[in-house]
């Protein structure tokens, strides 16, 4: 029978309790705990599980060791077979343009293949320095020689809005579809995604005409079935009536409907109405698109619409409720340019 010190128990039971104990460690402190209760090795064996080496070896090297004992000796455990050389290549390999019989870009058998070496070590390097062949994401500069003033003021009027003003965010979210199944979901099950047909119908489609008040995060919009001036300027008319004593400060992009010489004569009438636009090529400064996004993700993309009718409904029903818990955006970018550091 083992006989412990006070110490030496709390700390065994400590480990047991622990939420974070590794595995191995609550199983050998339990075995220890339990031959000093005067259980036998067979007592232990059939309490938990285990066999009969196990305990034998865990309650020797406590009575040997003590606490010492009951942690893993340096140098146990698996080799590593590739060294931080062959790891090192791996990831260095799998960041340059494959040849061209391999195909636009490595995979994880590719990358073995080419390198001799097997399948399950470059996971596992890919894995560990977050290097992911597989995908890619798209990205556009901006050439608009006026791009930093336009940045600038429209960066200004986010972080410090002019006094009695409302700031606007306006674009067009067009050719929304409403697309149905030709044949029933079959629903969400435990152990069994959502699943619907590939096939579809396209029951028409529809615009969205939108703005964000900047400064509350709320949402206003109308459908649309022509994306022109006449629609925009009647758009705008809803804004000043809307807001019928605040300067309406509105920040849009370069659409031929908000650029034409229709849409700036009637806007050059109305001197509560100043427009801002955005560079070309730098739609991320105009923060209605993080609204879209959020309405492409919950409303559109997995939506299900027997016609162009539901569908509107369906955004118009959205706005509604959006605005209900409305907050604004947090917009941290200060317009100042990114600096690389330097080591």
């Amino acid at each position: 029978m083992i006989e412990l010190l006070p110490e030496e128990r709390k700390a065994l039971e400590v480990t047991v309790r622990s939420a974070t104990s590794a595995q191995r460690d609550v199983l050998r402190a339990k075995i220890v705990l339990l031959a000093a209760s005067g259980k036998r090795n067979d007592e232990i064996q059939g309490a938990l599980r285990v066999s009969k080496p196990v305990v034998v070896k865990w309650r020797s090297r406590f009575a040997i060791k003590r606490l010492a004992g009951l942690v893993d000796e340096a140098g146990r455990g698996r080799k590593r077979v590739y060294d931080a050389e062959m790891r090192h290549r791996i990831a260095a390999t799998a960041c340059t343009t494959p040849p061209a019989e391999v195909g636009t870009q490595w995979s994880v058998r590719t990358l073995a293949k080419h390198l001799g070496i097997g399948a399950s070590i470059v996971q596992d390097v890919l894995a560990a320095e977050d290097i992911k062949p597989h995908r890619v994401r798209y990205w556009k500069t901006s050439h608009d020689p006026e791009f930093e003033p336009k940045m600038l003021e429209i960066v200004g009027l986010y972080m410090n809005p002019p006094e009695n003003a409302i700031v606007l965010s306006v674009d067009e979210k067009t050719s929304i579809q409403a697309l149905d199944r030709t044949q029933p979901l079959l629903p969400l099950r435990p152990h069994q995604i959502e699943r619907r047909s590939f096939e579809y119908k396209r029951n028409g489609t529809t615009s969205l005409l939108a703005s964000l008040e900047v400064h509350s995060g709320k949402v206003s919009g109308v459908c649309i079935k022509k994306n022109d001036s006449d629609a925009f300027i009647g758009f705008l008319r809803i804004l000043l009536r809307d807001h019928p004593s605040e300067d309406l400060h509105v920040v849009l992009d370069n659409g031929s409907s908000h650029v034409s010489k229709k849409t700036r004569e009637w806007v050059g009438r109305h001197k509560r109405l100043h427009l801002h636009f955005t560079p070309t090529h730098a739609s991320w400064l105009n923060q209605i698109e993080i609204f879209f996004g959020i309405l492409s993700r919950r409303i559109i993309r997995r939506g299900v619409f027997q016609s162009k009718q539901e569908l509107i409904d369906r955004i118009l029903a959205f706005l509604d409720s959006y605005n209900r818990e409305a907050r604004p955006f947090e917009w941290t970018y200060s317009g100042k340019p990114l600096v690389a550091g330097v080591n």
